[in-house]
């Protein structure tokens, strides 16, 4: 007689064990993240840190790059240093005087106010169009000189710029342009060029640090506004666009030479942002940059 078969028993993990194993595996992974932690941190650190040096690189550089365009005695910065603005410059060249000589060629008139046209020596296509301006011998000099092309909004007072209304390029290389007036006859003393040289301005271009409504602040290129005898950090009318976010700190971001220096000056760049690291710690990223302004008329 055959003994009856024993049943199977089902294996398996016990509880305990399971436990035991998710307790271990816990320990486990502590210790691995511990190790692995701070080469995390470290990366996202220069990540963000990376990506604000590189924010502020570029925005200097497109600072730097304006201002070598700025007319000479044109940049002026903010009492706080917040803000810099300048007349930026497309072109120039040298216009035709009655000592050239040459006959039937308008020259430029420093005793008719009537005569609106004179000839460009050289050429200067196609860096000068309608509505850009012709300036002679800026030097900025303060409130009542006539050498200070910010008083552009005084037409008809003797200034040293006029506004382009049309170039005739007939003559490639010495094109005949237009003015819309003839402010420079109308000087209290005209103040000539020594080497009968011009300047082409296209209008002018202000960098302003300002606050955001969110309560951060941000670095703020404007251009395309009017020409005003006074600086606004923020001028009525002008084009924007945002060239740095996440700056620290708005104080003395420009600083410009002194007048006794200011013939060959240096303006100061000092542009701080801040890094998050996204665990809502922020490290702060200053570069500083220094661009040479030739002020020789």
């Amino acid at each position: 007689m055959r003994a009856p078969k024993q049943p199977c028993r089902a294996r398996g993990f016990t509880l305990i064990e399971a436990i035991m194993v998710i307790v271990i595996i816990g320990v486990i992974g502590a210790i691995v993240a511990v190790f692995i932690r701070a080469p995390v941190q470290g990366y996202v650190d220069t990540r963000a840190r990376a990506a604000a040096t590189d924010e502020a690189d570029l925005a200097l550089r497109r600072i730097a790059r304006d201002l070598r365009l700025a007319l000479p005695n044109s940049v002026r910065v903010s009492g706080d240093g917040s803000a810099v603005e300048f007349l930026q410059t497309r072109a120039g060249g040298r216009y035709l005087t009655l000592d050239d000589d040459v006959e039937g060629s308008p020259v430029l008139d420093f005793d008719d106010p009537a005569n609106l046209s004179f000839t460009a020596v050289g050429g200067t296509k196609p860096r000068i169009a309608a509505g850009d301006y012709i300036v002679v011998y800026n030097l900025g000099n303060p409130e009542d000189s006539e050498s200070d092309a910010y008083r552009y909004v005084d037409m008809g007072k003797g200034i040293n710029i006029a506004q382009v209304t049309a170039v005739d390029f007939a003559s490639p290389n010495n094109p005949v342009v237009t003015m819309k007036s003839n402010p420079f006859a109308t000087q209290a003393t005209p103040i000539r060029s020594p080497s009968n040289r011009f300047q082409v301005v296209s209008g002018p271009v202000t960098y302003a640090c300002e606050a955001r409504k969110d309560g951060g602040r941000e670095l703020v290129r404007y251009w395309g506004y009017a020409i005003s005898r006074t600086q606004q950090a923020a001028p009525d009318g002008a084009q924007r666009a945002v060239i740095a976010s996440r700056v620290a700190d708005c104080s003395q971001v420009f600083r410009y030479g002194s007048e006794a220096l200011r013939r060959s000056a240096l303006v100061v760049l000092n542009l701080a942002l801040l890094a998050g690291n996204g665990n809502g710690d922020a490290t702060l990223v200053r570069l500083a940059s220094q661009v040479h302004v030739d002020n020789t008329p």
